[in-house]
């Protein structure tokens, strides 16, 4: 297997009076190429491929990602979360809670949710 990991991150582009907003005009482009950058850095260049994606449809949840075949969602990410994400989750096998999107279409119960109640109950 050439990958054991995909990270998907938004960095799709929208009207900007789109009242959901859009990761590209948050900083998604960024948060790509820091994942790029640190995954290169750690020699997991092979092992992981972090992929720019259109859409995610969790624009409301600020820069979005998926991880594949993981199907854990990430929202409100920053360039200063990657480290943490790769780190706990990629090298250490636990998602990082405090960033799981905090609705359940989402993350199921079988993770924990970050701050606030859970969306979608």
């Amino acid at each position: 297997m050439r990958y054991q990991r995909h990270i998907f991150i938004c960095e799709n582009m929208r009207d900007p009076e789109d009242p959901r907003g859009c990761c590209g005009r948050k900083g998604g482009a960024d948060v790509r190429a820091r994942f790029k950058a640190a995954l290169k850095e750690r020699g997991l260049k092979g092992t992981i491929r972090a992929n720019a994606a259109g859409c995610l449809d969790a624009c409301q949840y600020g820069v979005s990602a998926v991880v594949y075949p993981d199907c854990v969602w990430y929202g409100g990410l920053t360039v200063d979360d990657v480290d943490e994400i790769i780190e706990s989750h990629f090298i250490g096998d636990v998602p990082v809670e405090r960033l799981l999107i905090a609705d359940r279409r989402y993350t199921p119960d079988s993770l924990t949710f970050g701050p606030g109640e859970p969306d979608g109950a």
